[in-house]
């Protein structure tokens, strides 16, 4: 009787569920059901019970049999299925009825292809609508992000199906003819953070860090230069301070320039103009007084070092950056300057004379007597060629070849002279967005929690040994940027950080050096590596060739910027 009763007991128990009840199986048809996604249906279901709501009571097996006899129907169908299922299936059989499948199932997405383009070639010519995409069910929409956003009016989207099924990558289309989906992409990012009431500087820096497109390049610079402040507001009446306070230097001082004291200064950016490139842009007559008086003006408002040959090449970026915003063509060094009005010139020089103010601020030791600061950076420039590729120096050393007779211009002009002008000002993009703050760097070293794994790193070129002396660097790394982030919250501004311009250069140099070293190592005399090294073949060089540059050179200074153990043997 008890075994009995305990029948009974489980049979009652399970009276929800019976074996013939149908239920979802989840996978890719049915995704697991979540009742806020679904919440229409929650309510059809509610309306619409497909099983009465109160189900008769069962008390014996024979009576649950009974009700549920659909469940174990064996019929016909069944036996055969069990016969098939018992033959030995041959396997050339299977191959075909596979291939037929697949047959099949590719002429059926033909044919969908060829109706939705028939379907977009019969409408009307003169309907102009955005570009089309196919969504991943195969139904066209008006672009990539509608197919992921539902519609607010009539035709419903399904919410289920959204998040169920793997949508397409998403597509920001701008109307800017000329450029890539990537760097169309990048330019909304630029827009975007430029449109607020106060600019992100640090989210700006880390943008620029691959590069500024060309559009938001000019206004790109000036804040990141400390020329403009972040607030929208205050920009208009800073640059009309700026302005006029350049101007009236230039009353105060350039009639100045035939004074005794003064004409060898003023002679000398004379002789230097002409020499500069791109010739037909500088060779104008109003270039030319441009550039006399923002190179006099500079050097009589810093006696310390006053004019030094090369400051000359740092005006040219500048000024063909911010040229850039009042004409079309894609070669600014061919357009005829004169053309423009007079209030928009006198505009772009005085931009021009504090951008390059501001960055002659880091380098100044680079120009004052004797230029200590370049001789020293040639000779960092040796140290570190000899740890990161020791028979390019020692063939350099061979032939008695001194770094000093090919780098210091390289260091002197910022390697003006060695590339296109178009590459100078891929690399000043770069050179604007110190890695202390942002940029790649941040996120490698000074991040929080970072943990280096030894294996990565050295499939990234490191050694072990490298490897170990950055994980001792790591601790008193991050103390240094805790208390570089407190001295940002007092004052408003970070301590003295390595810039671009005086630090990241020397591993720009170094990476510079290392690519040609195929060529450096076939010359096998003085004579010919100095005209190797003084005339490199990079005149056909683009921002892809810059970007391979940068990213050696983010290498090497990640390597041996704050590993002094490695930087000297």
């Amino acid at each position: 009787m008890s075994s009995d009763a305990g029948r009974k007991q489980f049979w009652k128990r399970n009276v929800s569920r019976v074996p013939g009840s149908i239920q979802h199986v989840y996978g890719a048809q049915h995704p697991p059901f979540d009742p806020l996604l679904h919440g229409t249906l929650t309510k059809t279901t509610q309306k619409t019970p497909t099983t009465p709501v109160k189900l008769k009571k069962v008390t014996t097996f024979q009576e649950f049999e009974s009700n549920t006899s659909d469940a174990w129907d064996a019929g016909e169908d069944d036996d055969e299925l069990l016969a098939m299922a018992a033959e030995n299936l041959n396997t050339k059989v299977v191959m075909e009825t596979a291939n037929k499948v697949i047959q099949n199932h590719t002429k059926l997405q033909e044919q969908n292809k060829f109706q939705e383009t028939h379907r977009l070639e019969d409408r009307p010519v003169g309907l102009e609508e955005p570009p089309s995409y196919t969504n991943s069910d195969n139904t066209i929409v008006k672009s990539a992000s509608e197919s992921q956003i539902p519609k607010s009016s009539g035709e419903k989207h399904s919410l289920q199906r959204q998040h169920s099924v793997p949508q397409q990558p998403e597509q920001v289309l701008l109307n800017t003819a000329g450029l890539s989906e990537r760097e169309a992409f990048r330019l909304e990012k630029f827009k975007q953070l430029l449109a607020g009431p106060n600019t992100d500087l640090d989210e700006l820096r880390k943008l620029s860090w691959s590069g500024i497109p060309k559009p938001v390049r000019s206004i790109t610079w000036k804040l990141l230069s400390g020329y403009l402040p972040a607030n929208v507001e205050r920009r208009d009446g800073t640059l009309k301070r700026k302005q006029k306070e350049y101007f009236a230097f230039i009353e105060q001082y350039y009639n100045s320039r035939n004074d005794e004291a003064n004409q060898s200064t003023y002679r000398q950016i004379q002789i230097d103009i002409p020499r500069m490139s791109p010739e037909t842009l500088i060779l104008q007559p109003v270039v030319t007084e441009i550039f006399e008086r923002i190179l006099f003006i500079w050097a009589i408002r810093h006696p310390a070092s006053g004019y030094v040959q090369g400051i000359n090449d740092l005006v040219t970026p500048f000024f063909v950056v911010f040229i850039s915003d009042y004409v079309e063509e894609e070669e600014v060094e061919n357009v005829d300057v004169s053309s423009l009005p007079e209030e928009v010139l006198r505009n772009i020089e005085a931009d021009s004379y504090w951008c390059m103010s501001k960055l002659l601020d880091g380098i100044q030791d680079n120009y004052t007597f004797a230029q200590p600061g370049i001789q020293k950076k040639v000779k960092m420039l040796e140290e570190l060629v000899s740890r990161i590729d020791e028979q390019v120096h020692r063939h350099l050393h061979h032939y008695e070849v001194e770094y000093l007779q090919f780098a210091f211009r390289w260091m002197n002009n910022l390697l003006m002279r060695e590339v296109p002008l178009q590459c100078t000002i891929r690399l000043w993009d770069t050179y604007q967005s110190p890695r202390l703050t942002n940029g790649p760097r941040q996120s490698w070293w000074y991040s929080e929690g970072n943990q280096f794994e030894t294996g990565v790193m050295c499939r990234l070129g490191f050694s072990v040994s490298m490897v170990k002396d950055m994980k001792i660097h790591l601790s008193f790394k991050r103390t240094s940027w805790k208390i570089a982030e407190e001295t940002k919250s007092k004052t408003g501004r970070l301590p003295s950080e390595p810039e671009g311009f005086s630090h990241f250069h020397l591993y720009v140099c170094a990476a510079f050096l290392v690519r040609w070293r195929k060529e450096i190592l076939e010359e096998k005399d003085f004579h010919g590596l100095l005209i190797l090294l003084q005339n490199l073949p990079t005149v056909h060089w683009g921002n892809e060739d810059v970007s391979l540059l940068l990213a050696e050179a983010y290498r090497l200074e990640f390597a041996f910027a704050d590993a002094p153990n490695h930087y000297k043997k």
